[in-house]
């Protein structure tokens, strides 16, 4: 049979996509069950809750510091050298966690620190591959190529929460690190060998600071783009709230403990996988509107929790929740893809990962005494209200509403109304 008669992958899955995705995968298996094992790494140790909060907050403050000159370095040089370089960290960072962990007992200030240099490593990491991988595709079938790799990295989030899990129970948490480090390992091979020619080199600018100003400008320029990463800074603050701090104490008093609410937990898991498989085939004309309006489900899982509702329909709410919330997420990068300028993907990106996570440790230290002061319930419900006012309000954004989703026929009308212009002709 002639080769060409068989395609081994999608016209629109290349080699830099397909680096990028099987990257993902490894490590993605490998860091979802390396957070279970740092938490049990504490615990180990003789820490308690508060300390396993401490390990985790070291982790996500040099995140947020370090995003927005992440973004500036990932668009000043190649970026795969910048993720090769970030993965190295986060390998050398995970292996001494675990070696402390394996031959000694780790003190919380040395547990700290290393999760503040993986910190450090993803913060420089996200913003380089999420340009990587919006220039990795092109044309109408970018919003499926989209969906594919989320698919894959959920699937490999469930899969590795699932694995480091049962891994943590059997062989302990250093072992479940040091497989971390070697997944990150792995991940910078991949990545070392991905095709940077495509992209024009940079043109020398002022520095860091002007390249930071000049993606403010793009980001602060375009009102669906601030409008929208602002209310999910809000919302991701809230919604992260609920499920790290309220959800296990709803589990424990009225749910029957931990294990029907990580049930829960999955089916929301399911769900992201479900929504980017249905968005493998649909392709919404109003990217923006249609993703806006699917994030006010993510209000229900806080209501199904202020109730409280039984374990069935809330495990039905959160694969709702999911599905609803993964067509905005392909939405959004499919938004990115079209109408940001390759070289300042990164700088973009790092404005909204700085934005969707820059309030989520302030509300997770306000959730005790929000509780303390109002009612568990009305806490709840007030998380639930917020996520539907910031979705609410984004809606007034004319772009939001109105931007649409470039096809070959559009790019065609337009171009040839460009044509009629230019000859003089009366267009209207």
């Amino acid at each position: 049979m002639p080769t060409s008669a068989v395609r081994r992958r999608p016209a629109w899955a290349g080699r830099n996509y397909t680096l990028l995705t099987a990257s993902a995968v490894v490590t993605n298996l490998g860091s979802h069950g390396a957070l279970i094992a740092a938490a049990f790494a504490v615990l180990g140790a003789g820490g308690d809750g508060g300390d396993v909060g401490l390990v985790a907050a070291a982790r996500t403050l040099p995140l947020v510091l370090f995003l927005l000159v992440g973004g500036a370095v990932a668009d000043r040089l190649p970026r795969h050298r910048v993720m090769v370089a970030a993965n190295v960290l986060n390998c050398a960072s995970q292996a001494a966690f675990a070696a402390l962990v394996l031959v000694g007992e780790p003190q919380l200030w040395q547990m700290m620190l290393l999760s503040g240099l993986g910190g450090a490593g993803q913060a420089f990491f996200n913003p380089a591959a999420e340009g990587m991988l919006l220039s990795s595709v092109d044309g109408e079938q970018a919003g499926r190529a989209f969906a594919v790799f989320r698919m894959a990295m959920h699937g490999a989030t469930l899969g590795g929460a699932a694995l480091g899990g049962a891994m943590v129970a059997a062989i302990g948490p250093g072992w479940v690190l040091a497989v971390d480090a070697a997944a990150f390992a792995v991940a910078a091979v991949l990545r070392a060998f991905l095709d940077v020619k495509h992209i024009p080199p940079r043109e020398p600018g002022g520095g860091m600071l002007a390249d930071l100003r000049d993606g403010w400008r793009e980001f602060t320029g375009r009102p669906w783009l601030w409008g929208i990463v602002v209310q999910f800074s809000i919302a991701n603050a809230v919604v992260g709230a609920a499920d790290a701090v309220y959800g296990p104490l709803v589990a424990r008093d009225h749910l029957g403990g931990p294990a029907p609410w990580g049930v829960a937990l999955a089916f929301f898991g399911g769900g992201t996988v479900a929504g980017a498989l249905l968005m493998t085939r649909w392709q919404p004309r109003r990217l923006l509107l249609v993703g806006t309006l699917c994030v006010f489900p993510l209000a229900l899982p806080s209501a199904a929790l202020a109730v409280p509702v039984p374990v069935v329909v809330l495990c039905a709410v959160m694969f709702l929740t999911g599905l609803s919330v993964e067509v905005f997420g392909v939405s959004w990068m499919t938004a990115l893809h079209q109408e940001i300028p390759e070289e300042k993907l990164s700088r973009v990106s790092a404005y909204d990962w700085f934005g969707s996570v820059a309030l989520v440790p302030a509300a997770m230290a306000l959730a005790g005494p929000a509780e303390t002061a109002f009612g568990r319930p009305e806490a709840l419900w007030g998380c639930a209200a917020l996520v539907v006012v910031v979705t609410a309000a984004v809606l007034t954004v004319p772009d939001v509403r109105n931007l649409r989703r470039r096809t070959k026929q559009v790019a065609g009308a337009v171009q040839g109304a460009q044509e009629q212009v230019g000859d003089g002709t009366a267009v209207g």
